[in-house]
């Protein structure tokens, strides 16, 4: 089969995305309103092609399945007309996570973010049942969501190649650290690769990747935007550059845990988010100040 290399074709999911944060009001409800403004800021101030909400970024272990409704129908009603929306799906069952897919689609959602089954560690042969049974449930293009330092288990090649037989399962959230075996699949398949680690995004395209599921990306998605851009139209002394210059910031909001200095970030550039659902705790005053100043040094 043939990968995911012609550069005038547009991917799937486009190629700049951002894992956005779930605002929440002062008594941590959440905040519909503040959600539909973060939407827009990352879309028209950010040049994100499509947003995931309710992923691990959105914090989605502590939210409601009412909630993960709401905020994906909020924010496909405020930036459905100009970028994807992809709802984060993911849990360590399979009929609760077919129940969320059915949900997302109800919503609006234009794909669905499935995250390795984590905690219980099935073997592959459950893996692989439980994304099909997932990818089966809906229409909606299915983005597979590999983070094996959490979820406990990795999706091997084998079992990536057989899933990129199903219709829905079009592409691949990339956080394994594995370029070889990264690099395989897409030669072998036609799911389209997006990292997972923002500083990983170069590295990835160079071996036929598409683009970013990013986290710093809420104040880097502009420039690193330009940094595909520039890779993908063959101007790679430029796109190292950008990667270069962005890398404090990639590499710095996983300092902690990165909803915590994404929601510091925000407040420092004045655009406050609310707080966080334990057991995340906000940053601590010298995270969020050393945060800050990544940001601030990289003209950001």
């Amino acid at each position: 089969m043939q990968a995911h290399t012609d550069e005038s074709a547009e991917p799937v999911f486009g190629r700049l995305l951002t894992a956005m944060v779930t605002p929440y009001t002062q008594d941590g409800e959440l905040d519909v309103t503040r959600a539909r403004q973060l939407a827009a800021r990352l879309v028209d101030e950010q040049a994100n092609d499509a947003l995931v909400v309710n992923g691990t970024t959105g914090e989605s272990p502590t939210t409601s399945d009412a909630e993960k409704a709401e905020l994906v129908a909020a924010v496909v009603d405020e930036v459905g007309d100009r970028a994807q929306v992809v709802a984060g799906i993911g849990t360590f069952e399979t009929a609760h996570t077919v129940r969320l897919a059915k949900q997302a689609a109800e919503a609006g959602a234009d794909g669905v973010l499935v995250v390795t089954p984590y905690y219980s560690k099935p073997p592959q042969r459950g893996v692989l049942h439980h994304f099909l049974e997932v990818a089966d449930a809906t229409g909606l293009p299915l983005m597979a969501y590999d983070i094996p330092h959490r979820a406990g288990v990795a999706i091997e090649t084998a079992t990536m190649l057989e899933m990129a037989k199903h219709p829905n399962i079009v592409a691949v959230k990339d956080a394994k650290g594995d370029l070889a075996a990264s690099s395989r699949v897409i030669s072998e398949s036609t799911l389209t690769y997006y990292s997972g680690d923002d500083a990983m995004t170069l590295p990835l395209l160079a071996v036929g990747g598409a683009g970013v599921v990013g986290t710093s990306t809420h104040f880097t998605g502009r420039r690193t935007r330009q940094m595909i851009d520039a890779f993908v139209a063959g101007r790679v002394d430029e796109a190292l550059a950008l990667h270069q210059a962005l890398l404090p910031v990639y590499t710095g909001v996983f300092a902690t845990q990165g909803v915590m200095l994404v929601k510091a970030g925000l407040a420092h550039q004045g655009f406050p988010v609310g707080g966080l659902r334990a057991p995340l705790p906000e940053a601590t005053p010298e995270e969020h100040e050393a945060f800050a100043a990544l940001l601030d040094r990289a003209d950001l």
